[in-house]
């Protein structure tokens, strides 16, 4: 299991960059200082473990603010992707990359979009620290939840692709393809809510919020009666998070899977579906969008298109699904807000951050019902 530190960080980092602020995490970049190790012990390890592979290798860092460093390997025999532990001393669990290689390589054995693992090296002494080696795959990330880049015509089949995606994943038996123990079946809301209420109350240097204080007490007393339904979530499941086809809606490749575990699909669905109440300039999201004029589908559409792929009628405590999503961001939030208190996070990022801190309380108190 990760730690609640890690946790955070990694969403911290991962999920709370706007759309406006892709730039500077697209493309690669030399090997940042810190970060660089023994090429040619890589490209040895590579030619003993990686069937058809060819050196030499040219390394460079991909932008992004991954908690685990992923580099761009360019050969003779095609391009890959490595992931690895961050070096130095790290919490205890974190960075579990070895998850990471597990679960793309059941899915990939499942036939669902992910990259092709090429092999895991457990041995620090490779190149310092754990790492992973999969192929890269070539398509387009839309940073934008409007999809700006295809015309109107086609936008539904983006979403619908996007819907059939997370829907099959949630379809999957996690005991059938060597996942069962995967995670914690079971009381997802209840432990979920638990461990961010606990957070929030324990930063007392990021001070306290009425909204956040109402949802501490609202979540764990309205958790739907179908607690019990599990699956393999992804956690971050986002449309920045998807490669598609480079000319058609298809999704290619889902990425960052460090977020997953085994918990309730509906959870899982409701974050993605999130993006119909987020603002854009939070994370990637459709908030004051036109989307009649878009022709992106509405979001009861959307619900319903799940709802037909999973075999049910309808979502029970959906509100309540979209309303712990937005909790559990804004009690990130409120974290990296003790942090930048405290100095620990002083970048432009983490201010901003910090400040949406409110909104996102206040956007998951509007989830919950009237009267309720």
């Amino acid at each position: 299991m990760v730690s609640r530190q890690e946790d955070q960080a990694r969403l911290g980092q991962g999920a709370v960059v706007s759309a406006a602020g892709q730039d500077a995490n697209l493309g690669t970049t030399p090997v940042r200082e810190g970060y660089a190790f023994d090429e040619q012990a890589l490209t040895r390890w590579m030619s003993d473990n990686i069937a058809g592979f060819e050196g030499p290798i040219t390394v460079e860092q991909f932008k992004g603010g991954q908690s685990n460093p992923t580099y761009k390997l360019t050969s003779p025999s095609g391009v890959y992707v490595l992931r690895r532990k961050p070096p130095g001393q790290l919490l205890k669990g974190a960075h579990a990359i070895e998850r990471e290689a597990r679960i793309l390589q059941a899915l990939g054995q499942a036939d669902f979009p992910v990259a092709r693992v090429h092999g895991l090296c457990t041995d620090d002494g490779v190149i310092g620290s754990w790492f992973y080696v999969m192929d890269m795959v070539e398509g387009r990330i839309f940073w934008d939840a409007t999809i700006p880049e295809v015309s109107a015509d086609e936008r539904p089949a983006y979403f619908d692709a996007m819907n059939a995606t997370i829907a099959q994943l949630h379809s999957l038996d996690p005991t059938a393809i060597g996942l069962g123990d995967y995670g914690s079946p079971g009381n997802y809301f209840a432990r979920q809510i638990a461990r961010w209420s606990q957070q929030y109350l324990d930063d007392t240097d990021a001070g306290r919020d009425p909204n956040m204080d109402r949802l501490v007490a609202w979540l764990p007393a309205n958790i739907p009666a179908d607690e019990g339904e599990s699956s393999i979530v992804h956690g971050d499941f986002r449309i920045d998070n998807m490669i598609f086809h480079p000319t058609e809606p298809k999704v290619l490749a889902v990425l960052d899977w460090e977020l997953s575990t085994l918990g309730h699909p509906l959870a899982d669905f409701a974050y993605h579906a999130m993006m119909y109440h987020m603002p854009p300039h939070i994370v990637a999201g459709l908030a004051g969008a036109d989307i009649a004029v878009l022709n992106i589908p509405t979001e009861a559409d959307y619900v319903a298109a799940y709802c037909r792929r999973t075999g049910r009628d309808a979502i029970v405590g959906y509100r309540f699904a979209l309303a712990f999503n937005f909790f559990r961001l804004a009690a990130i939030f409120h974290g990296i807000k003790g942090r930048a208190i405290r100095g620990t996070a002083a970048s432009a990022q983490a201010r901003e951050r910090a400040a949406s801190f409110p909104e996102l309380a206040a956007l998951a108190v509007a989830q919950i019902p009237e009267g309720s």
